[in-house]
Parts: structure tokens; sequence; C-alpha cells
């Protein structure tokens, strides 16, 4: 199984949008798939029009110990999905006394190993018990990025994050890449923006870091006002819209991520630690783009 965490500290970039539509394009190419709505608010599950209250969810799972199974609701056809509610806010102090406990999400996946190829996580926009969790239970990490200056800040702490935690909890986990969302190729600062993130890339190539194999995806998430429609008729835009750009986007990403060997994150991404981190993840956001955007 493929572990995933979609994550970025700044909201309204994309991620659960994401996440949503990235599983639900999985699904269509016949892969079974688990999203967890790691986030208190729900907007995962919401996007789904799920219930969170009719059972166990992601609070039940990371504090009450009952059974994954117990947890899981179908979201669409090959899609699963443990739900959230705003309870899940709570975790983070009912954990504080548990030993592991930015290791208990992956205990409990423990016994799901084998009953889907994908697992995706939603990460809440904060760096918490509840994102270092996902990032212990994942060998991968994907960053939505939308192509701005604002989509830029918290990249670096980001990163710095990734490598604390692979560092000190996870050693296989890896940041795969940087997913482009909501773009429009036409416009300076998007295609400055593009240009800056390749450039951060190819400085890490070699480096001790967990992005040092990182991607700049080459699939582009257009801005799409389907995909804004979509989550309140509760369906993925698969269900929705199946022709629209937003379907055909996220279906070349999906692709385009089956393709890439899941070996390069078994392999490690060397030990990252704080000085590799302190020296590379703040480039990003202080690159030019950035600061003619921020003029």
């Amino acid at each position: 199984m493929r572990r995933i965490a979609i994550t970025n500290q700044k909201g309204g970039v994309g991620k659960t949008t994401t996440c949503a539509n990235l599983g639900a394009a999985l699904s269509q190419r016949g892969q079974r798939v688990l999203l967890i709505d790691l986030d208190p608010q729900a907007h995962l599950t919401t996007y789904f029009g799920l219930d969170a209250g009719a059972g166990p969810g992601a609070y039940e799972l990371l504090t009450e110990q009952p059974s994954v199974f117990e947890t899981l609701l179908k979201a669409e056809q090959n899609l699963t999905i443990i739900p959230s509610r705003l309870d899940l806010a709570a975790a983070e102090n009912e954990l504080i006394n548990t030993p592991g406990r930015e290791s208990v999400l992956r205990d409990r996946l423990a016994v799901l190993s084998d009953e889907y190829d994908w697992l995706l996580i939603d990460c809440p926009p904060a760096f918490n018990i509840l994102t270092l969790n996902a990032l212990s239970a994942v060998d991968e990490v994907l960053v939505p990025l939308q192509p701005h200056f604002l989509g830029l800040q918290g990249v670096g702490r980001l990163l710095e994050t990734v490598s604390l935690v692979q560092q000190r909890i996870n050693p296989s986990l890896c940041v795969r890449g940087f997913v482009l969302c909501m773009n429009e190729s036409g416009t300076r600062l998007a295609g400055e923006v593009i240009a800056d993130v390749r450039k951060f890339l190819d400085e890490a190539r070699g480096q001790d870091v967990p992005w040092r194999d990182a991607r700049l995806f080459d699939t582009r998430i257009r801005r799409n006002i389907k995909l804004a429609e979509c989550p309140s008729y509760g369906q993925s835009i698969f269900t929705y819209a199946p022709k629209s750009h937003g379907a055909e986007d996220y279906l070349a990403l999906a692709d385009e991520l089956m393709r890439l060997p899941h070996e390069a994150a078994d392999s490690g991404c060397g030990d990252g630690g704080e000085a590799g981190a302190a020296r590379m993840a703040p480039a990003l956001a202080n690159q030019p783009a950035a600061a003619r955007a921020a003029g």
C-alpha cells in the first residue's frame, strides 16, 4: 500500500480538493483507495456528503482504540474514507500523555496493509499532533501549491517539519513533490513561481534532505468552477462532472503519480536533519517571484 500525506500549512490551496479527487481518480483506474480525514474541520468528510456522527471515525481511532474496520465509510466505488468531525480537535489534549503519541495512527493502520492499494491523508493546516501522526504513518508527502506568493508561505516550515519527522520518527519519509492547483497558465506570476520551485528543487538534488528527489508534477490542476461546485453535491469531480477540465487534470495527476516507482520512497532520502532543513527549507519562500509579488 502506498501511503501519502497531502499537506500544506496554508489553507485554501487545494489540499482537500486534491485528496478527494486524486483518490477518486485512482479509484477510476481500478485502485482500492482509503482516504483519512485528519482535519477537525471535516471538509473531506463533507466533500462526499457523509455523516461523521453516525459512528466512530478518526477521533475514536486515535483516542479510543476501536477496530479500524469500524471507522470505514464507503464514499464511492473503490473509495473508502475514515471520516472526521469537530471532536478531533480534542485529540491533541487527549494524546498528550500517551506514549508514542506521534505514531498512534500508524499503529492503528497496520492491519490494513493488504486491504488497499493507496492511502491518502488529508492533513489539517497546522503543525500539531494530528499532522505528526499523518507524517509518521506515510512514506510520501504531496504538497498542493497555489502559484502565487501567499501560496509559498509556510512551505519552508513544512519542509523543516518533514525533515525532523524523518530524522526522529519515520526514516522512510520523503517529499514526493509539489502539485500546482488553481493554476492559470497565462499569468506571468504563475510562470515565475513555477520557475522558482524548479530552481529550488534542482538545488536540493544531491543534498541530504527528504525533498532531494521531489518533483514539480507536470500535471497542473487548472482553475475550474466544477471543482468548486462538486462538494455541495457530495460527489467527486468524476461523479459530478466527468468530462470537465477538473476531471481531466486529476486523472492525469493520478496517472503521473502511478508511473513513479514506489521504490524511490522505500530507498530513503537521507538523514536530512535540522541543519539540512535550516539550510534548504527557507529558500523556497525567498525566491525572486515571491519578492516581486510581495512588492
